[in-house]
């Protein structure tokens, strides 16, 4: 455990700061493993989606990459508040296409930008700390 560990564990609410992150973390990373799988493995609503989109289905194939690394990387420790970032941004420009390309509800990415975003909030310490 690093001292930054330590330091953010010590008090009741650090721990339990500390649980509710990894269970974020557990989740998310589950669901977005999940999704970037689809996308790797051609399901047909994610080729579908990517048709729609446009930009052929190479971007299908970067995005699921992206998708199943920001997964893998929050359950690195120190990879996981640099992974929260990245996949909020990631989940951020799915809402944008989600309005303003494929005309659809942003309901199910704003749905997992809300825990990336926790994510970062509770390791934000970790991206400032120099290793």
């Amino acid at each position: 455990m690093t001292a930054d560990e330590r330091s953010t564990t010590s008090s009741p609410s650090g721990k339990a700061a500390g649980i509710t992150a990894w269970v974020l973390q557990i989740l998310l990373g589950l669901a977005i493993l999940a999704a970037g799988a689809s996308k790797l493995f051609g399901e047909a609503g994610a080729v579908e989606m990517f048709d729609d989109i446009g930009m052929g289905q190479w971007l299908r194939l970067v995005i699921g990459t992206l998708e199943v690394a920001g997964a893998a990387g929050l359950m690195i420790p120190r990879l996981r508040a640099l992974a929260a970032l990245c996949l909020l941004l990631l989940l951020l420009g799915a809402v944008v296409v989600s309005l303003a390309i494929l005309g659809d509800s942003p309901l199910v990415p704003l749905a997992y930008a809300v825990p990336a975003a926790g994510i970062l909030f509770l390791r934000r310490h970790e991206l400032s700390t120099r290793r």
